[in-house]
């Protein structure tokens, strides 16, 4: 399973940025995906998922209303948009496969090579 992120990088607290994973047309098109960080010395936790369809998303607690996950058909890939960014933000983001096509928290089988994201206070 091949997932390849971009996006990372180092932004200011309280500004966006925009994650991007692309996925194969086979495993986009059938299973959930999903979004994971982990922040030095902690386990990795579960961010966001979308369904197969794009019609569910889930998120952690921690950040409903400031991130956004999405996808796109045409290039396979899903997003994840971060808002209003604090800086225990700070992880490296990895995307992931659900082995169903939910995407709920505890579906998730393969993860990519992950991206950092680093935020100053």
């Amino acid at each position: 399973v091949q997932l390849v992120e971009s996006g990372g990088g180092l932004v200011q607290a309280g500004g966006s940025l925009r994650l991007s994973c692309t996925a194969s047309e086979y495993i986009f098109s059938r299973f959930g995906m999903g979004w994971f960080r982990q922040a030095p010395g902690k386990e990795r936790e579960f961010v966001a998922g979308i369904s197969w369809n794009g019609r569910r998303q889930y998120y952690a607690d921690s950040v409903k209303g400031r991130f956004t996950i999405s996808r796109d058909t045409a290039e396979t890939s899903v997003y994840l948009q971060m808002s209003s960014l604090k800086f225990e933000a700070t992880a490296v983001y990895y995307c992931a496969k659900a082995r169903t096509n939910w995407g709920r928290p505890d579906e998730y089988e393969d993860w990519g090579q992950g991206t950092q994201v680093t935020v100053s206070s």
